[in-house]
């Protein structure tokens, strides 16, 4: 009888134990790899992120590399790839270098889903919370206004091979040229603004070599903070003038110093959140369709032949609103 008692506990205890591993290895694993790791940024998208995975059942996480090196977001891809998870998310440094990884992440039936670079190749969406011309133009108007429309400026991207940032400084560069033709751009642009010490150093350099420069525009959300800090440092408040996209808590004291003059932002949580809600909605199988009304971006109008969505929420960071800002963790 003991025994009889024993095998049924032990078959009992085994079946449950199954159950569980069934259970455990039926929740989807959603990875999302960002720039880098580490900055506030990216840290509001991790907590977007992990907040939305537990509303609906997923496991989500964010993977951030240790620099803005493209080749450790290939190395973090193929991690994901051989863990089987089925979602991949990605903000990618070089769309080009990724195109290999996020191919094959495909083709081993993982759902592939970008952010910050528009009609990515190996990606099955795209999306974006501001378009490339507006948010371009906003910074644009702002800096000609804070410039009085005349003298010399220089633009940083997060590196040469993010096609957003470059489309951001095409629009800006192209609206400048066109409404403020005394305002001309120094050099070409600067790929440092993913590294706050590059942007300082690189902002110093320009001060030098350029007396009549008057203002940064900087798009990465480094940049400003590394340009505010050189600007502090050769005290030129309130005569050299830097805008651009960066994260409130990292820079509102720069913000109340003037020497941050604003910028225009996306929350960075909210699309931590769209990465997780768009994976659910995939993995379900739904498709996306025109005048869909996704969480986090609205109603939508997909472009189905570059697979982007892309949708215009700018968040304008001024004195006014950058401790709000902060104080919601951005």
């Amino acid at each position: 009888m003991i025994r009889k008692i024993l095998a049924a506990a032990l078959a009992a205890s085994l079946s449950l134990a199954g159950a569980f591993s069934v259970a455990a290895q039926e929740t989807p694993k959603v990875g999302v790899v960002v720039k880098i790791g580490g900055i506030p940024w990216f840290n509001a998208m991790e907590a977007g992120i992990k907040e939305r995975g537990q509303k609906l059942g997923l496991d989500a996480f964010m993977v951030g590399p240790t620099s803005a090196d493209p080749a450790l977001q290939v190395r973090a891809i193929e991690d994901l790839i051989a863990q089987g998870v089925k979602v991949i998310g990605v903000v990618p440094n070089d769309a080009k270098v990724l195109e290999p990884v996020l191919t094959k992440a495909k083709e081993k039936g993982i759902i592939v889903i970008t952010h910050e670079s528009p009609s990515q190749k190996g990606a099955d969406w795209d999306f974006e919370l501001a378009s490339s011309q507006g948010f371009g133009e906003a910074h644009a108007k702002l800096l000609a206004d804070k410039m009085g429309g005349k003298g010399e400026y220089a633009v940083f991207v997060g590196s040469l091979t993010v096609p957003l940032h470059n489309a951001w400084a095409d629009a800006a560069i192209a609206y400048i040229k066109k409404n403020h033709p005394e305002m001309t751009l120094v050099g070409e642009r600067y790929g440092v603004a993913e590294d706050v010490d590059k942007s300082r150093s690189t902002a110093l350099d320009l001060i030098s070599a350029h007396p009549n420069l008057k203002g940064f525009l900087a798009f990465g959300s480094q940049g400003p903070i590394g340009a505010g800090r050189a600007i502090e440092e050769r005290r030129k408040v309130g005569q050299i003038f830097v805008l651009g996209p960066f994260s409130p808590g990292q820079g509102q004291k720069l913000v109340k110093s003037d020497a941050i003059s604003g910028g225009f932002m996306w929350n960075p949580k909210q699309a931590g959140e769209v990465f997780v809600t768009m994976a659910d909605k995939l993995l379900k199988g739904e498709e996306i369709k025109d005048g869909d009304e996704i969480e986090g971006l609205g109603v939508v109008h997909p472009d189905f032949e570059n697979r982007n969505i892309i949708v215009d929420q700018l968040v304008p960071i001024n004195k006014d609103t950058v401790a709000d800002l902060a104080a919601m963790g951005l």
